[in-house]
């Protein structure tokens, strides 16, 4: 069949269209995305603005038509942070169903690091032993730990890129002393968390996934996307050390120039990077591997866990084996 999972992040919305059915590994064959950035379009109260609220319903009418003329059976709709703490989330939720038809569903926090973990899981398998995952999206830090599809633990805290950007780096380039400041803040809220993790015992294999760690990997030495999902990609705590300061120093402009990193994300990169960097050295990672699959990947994984299998793929009954 074919499904489409439309996701209504912090930094984009993002329609993916895939050929699957259970037991069998989501084949992509389609992606729609549109850049909006909500995170950075909250009021100061807390709320999504008039303009950012348009923006909105008009970008998920453009998906919702991409999706029907790939032909769609059926399209789950979901939003993250942005959305999910809005100030006038229920709101928005009922203007995007009058205006779009689409009823989206608000994931929680957990629900995201958990739906994370198990496409982090199924890509991996279970050779990967005890995993930890983290996940830095634009409007908040995902991290999940486990031995199972589900994980041990699992939490969201407020530590997203773009969240970031906008409250405590104004400056192009930033303040050294904002950065200072945000370093501090990013390293108490996720030290809050360290212990919690760490009764399970050490990972096996720590992963990343989300657009910031696969572009911080890319400017640290890491392959390029067109050399396709299966080439090995890993982020050192010591390259991201390195890139921290000089991600610093530069201009939007420059992070922009920089390989692998979009006009769009350059603004959040460093926030991203420090985020990154806090979680790698207060969890002690010396390197991790990007996963990539995620949280769209994840939502589809655990749709298609509900479906019957097709009938071609029944076993036969008991009674229809062949006798040896």
């Amino acid at each position: 069949m074919r499904l489409g999972v439309l996701d209504v992040g912090s930094n984009t919305v993002h329609l993916l269209v895939v050929d699957a059915h259970p037991g069998a590994r989501p084949l992509p064959a389609h992606s729609h995305k549109a850049e909006l950035r909500l995170a950075e379009l909250l009021n100061r109260d807390g709320t999504i603005g008039p303009k950012g609220v348009a923006r909105l319903i008009e970008t998920i009418g453009r998906a919702v038509q991409a999706a029907e003329d790939q032909g769609c059976e059926q399209v789950l709709p979901f939003a993250t942070s942005a959305v999910r703490d809005a100030g006038n989330a229920d709101e928005v939720l009922a203007r995007v169903k009058a205006e779009t038809g689409v009823d989206l569903a608000v994931l929680t926090g957990e629900e995201e690091a958990r739906l994370t973990f198990l496409a982090a899981r199924r890509w991996f398998g279970w050779s990967a032993g005890r995993l930890q995952v983290l996940d830095i999206g634009g409007g908040s830090l995902e991290i999940a730990y486990g031995i199972d599809e589900e994980p041990d633990a699992a939490v969201s805290l407020p530590l997203g890129a773009g969240r970031l950007t906008a409250a405590m780096l104004p400056g192009d380039p930033p303040d050294p002393q904002d950065v200072k400041a945000l370093r501090r803040h990013v390293r108490t809220e996720i030290a809050r968390w360290v212990g919690e993790f760490r009764r399970f015992g050490k990972p096996d294999h720590v992963v990343a996934t989300s657009k910031t760690f696969r572009q911080l990997a890319r400017i640290a030495g890491a392959a390029r996307s067109t050399e396709g999902l299966y080439v090995q990609r890993e982020l050192s705590r010591k390259s991201l050390q390195e890139w921290v300061p000089k991600l610093a120093a530069m201009t939007v402009e420059q992070r922009a120039a920089l390989p692998g990193v979009s006009e769009g994300r350059a603004r959040q990169l460093l926030a991203g990077a420090l985020v990154a960097e806090g979680a790698m050295d207060l969890f002690d990672v010396e390197t991790l591997e990007i996963c990539p699959w995620a949280l769209r990947e994840g939502v589809i994984l655990r749709r298609l866990d509900h479906l019957p299998p097709p009938l071609d793929q029944l076993p036969p009954r008991l009674d229809q084996l062949p006798s040896r």
